[in-house]
């Protein structure tokens, strides 16, 4: 239910159970973020069911993942069981429907879900060092790997290209050292067995193209709703770095390619990262420092990023900081780390004098939160305890065979579910072995050629061989390998001036795209080079 620029969340009530006040999300102040907590079982999953019900109506497209599967129900009409309908009259919610909405269904292994895929090169050596558990020299190794990969202007699309030019690296170690600093081959070596790990993990068809566009994940329907993007993560949460990882890319991608929109009157886009102690558990500072940096500057591009989790202190104080929109659903106290839990959302909230938060908290049924929204010129309302409405989708997942069909509906299906394989640093790199190898045996070859030349020419004008008593003209086992070293050397050395000028023109060529490829804040390639 929308009214005048606001999204209905439920109705709050006083100590005395009586019906207070409708609670609302004022949408020009959705894109100042927000956090849902709550243990498990307590409604955090209809919270932000309701909450994209309401954004897609608004025309604002969202991006969720699906941990359990349940949000698959969005796609669906929902039904009109009795619960839902006391609930509703319990918070006078007198207009309530059913609706579906319209879901595009996502998945990194292809199977509840079109493809979604990244290139090497796009997720950029921070995000990737993250995804493979580096340590700091193993960190620098694939930096290095990115700026030789960014200089000679080959594009890093997939896991075997990575390989390949990790191959390359050891072979020209010396050369790159010298011109990019020191590397050692353990290093090399402990990249390769990471990547192989994450191979089997799924990241081979992860890391591949088309890659996903961030337009697409940003569609209107033709009746003015905001498409549903919903990833399957039921099987990703068994890798939950690759999961993090992927969420952590997609947002900076959205940061790196959005232009500044400034204030909106709604989001362009609304964000929920699911189980977001994933994201900072054991994440270096670094990284949590830029995660700080892209929550602060992203709402100017209009984009809004919810965060969905169990404990408050799963955030870290500099990211909390940043999210104005709270709902709060029950905790528990049992131990002192859920004390402090409690009393840490207890402290964000805007006090109400007729109760106390930390009390509330651990009083709250199920469907049941404290809920605080941005206000005129951002400020934070007064915590309400408040009975969240009922959605109008499905309360629970959908079939196998219902999901298929709202796939082959997808406007996205013909582009994402075939795999491309274009021309980048594999390639590449063994085309120039190939070349190598085929001018060294033409170079061998020449030799050859030389050397029977040179035989002939010893033949007197009357049409023999003068007997050369004093000289074995066999060569022997060192002249043998001399004759070898001799044409490795000149063969390397030795090049024509076509061969100078094409090889100088490849370097100006490589140079100038090298310079083109420019990095956003967490390494990600930006687009338009």
């Amino acid at each position: 239910m929308i009214t005048e620029g606001q999204l209905y969340l439920g109705t709050s009530r006083k100590p005395d159970d009586a019906i207070n006040k409708p609670e609302y999300l004022n949408l020009a102040l959705a894109n100042r973020h927000g956090l849902i907590t709550g243990a498990t079982g307590t409604g955090k999953t209809v919270s932000l069911q309701i909450l994209t019900e309401g954004f897609s109506n608004a025309g604002v497209p969202v991006f969720c993942a699906d941990v359990k599967g349940d949000l698959s129900g969005l796609a669906a009409i929902g039904e009109g069981k009795d619960f839902l309908l006391k609930r509703a009259e319990t918070i006078g919610l007198d207009e309530y429907d059913f609706q579906e909405f319209p879901v595009i269904f996502w998945d990194l292994f292809g199977k509840k879900g079109h493809q979604v895929r990244t290139t090497i090169s796009e997720m950029g050596p921070l995000l990737l060092s993250r995804l493979l558990d580096l340590n700091g020299t193993q960190e620098g190794v694939l930096n290095i790997a990115f700026k030789l990969a960014d200089d000679e202007g080959m594009l890093l699309l997939d896991l075997k290209d990575l390989r390949t030019l990790l191959v390359t690296m050891g072979e020209r170690a010396k050369e790159i050292t010298t011109t990019y600093g020191y590397m050692s081959k353990q290093s090399i070596g402990a990249i390769q067995r990471q990547l192989l790990v994450l191979e089997q993990q799924g990241g081979e068809g992860f890391f591949a193209e088309p890659a996903l566009q961030i337009a697409d994940i940003m569609r209107t329907t033709r009746d003015g709703r905001g498409a549903v993007s919903i990833l399957a993560a039921d099987k990703l949460m068994s890798s939950p770095k690759l999961y993090s990882t992927f969420l952590l890319w997609l947002l900076s991608e959205l940061f790196e390619e959005l232009p500044e929109v400034g204030d909106p009157d709604r989001p362009r886009l609304v964000f929920f990262f699911d189980e977001a102690h994933l994201l900072f558990s054991e994440a270096p500072k670094v990284l949590i420092e830029k995660v700080e940096q892209i929550v602060k500057l992203i709402r100017s591009k209009g984009v809004g990023v919810y965060f969905v989790t169990q404990n408050p202190i799963d955030i870290p104080d500099s990211v909390l900081s940043q999210l104005g929109n709270r709902v709060q659903h029950a905790l528990r106290a049992y131990t002192p780390r859920e004390q402090k839990a409690v009393r840490v959302a207890a402290d964000t909230f805007r006090p109400n004098p007729d109760f106390e938060a930390k009390d509330v908290i651990t009083q709250l049924g199920v469907g049941e939160a404290l809920v605080s929204t941005l206000m005129k010129k951002g400020v934070p309302s007064i915590v309400q305890r408040t009975l969240i409405r009922p959605p109008s989708s499905r309360l629970g997942p959908l079939t196998d065979a219902e999901r298929e069909k709202v796939m082959k509906l997808s406007p996205v299906g013909a582009q994402y579910d075939k795999t491309i394989d274009r021309e980048s640093a594999f390639e590449i790199l063994n085309k120039r072995a190939e070349e190598a190898a085929k001018r060294e045996a033409e170079q061998e070859a020449r030799e050859d050629d030389e050397r029977e030349e040179g035989g002939r020419m010893r033949k007197t004008r009357s049409g023999f061989q003068l007997p050369d008593f004093g000289r074995d003209d066999r060569p022997t086992k060192r002249s043998r390998s001399k004759s070898r070293s001799t044409r490795k050397r000149t063969s390397r050395g030795r090049q024509t001036v076509t061969e100078a000028a094409v090889k100088s023109l490849s370097r100006t060529i490589a140079t100038q795209l090298g310079r083109a490829l420019v990095r956003g804040i967490l390494g990600s390639l930006k687009k338009g080079f």
